[in-house]
């Protein structure tokens, strides 16, 4: 059986972060923030995929 991703809303997401919606829209569309996918009309992000774009950053800081 395959486990079900946990899901973030935008609003999830900018809570965990600290990064505020309107910035996480734009950087959705450079296509530098988290992974994000449109699940029923809604902009939606893995929890994982978060937390790896997260990692990423703290392991590409000098």
């Amino acid at each position: 059986m395959t486990e079900v991703p946990k899901l973030r809303t935008i609003a999830e997401v900018s809570e965990m972060t600290r990064i505020p919606v309107n910035t996480l829209r734009y950087y959705r569309h450079l296509g530098k923030g988290p992974k994000a996918a449109k699940c029923g009309g809604r902009v939606m992000y893995r929890e994982s995929d978060v937390i790896d774009w997260i990692n990423a950053a703290f392991e590409s800081a000098a």
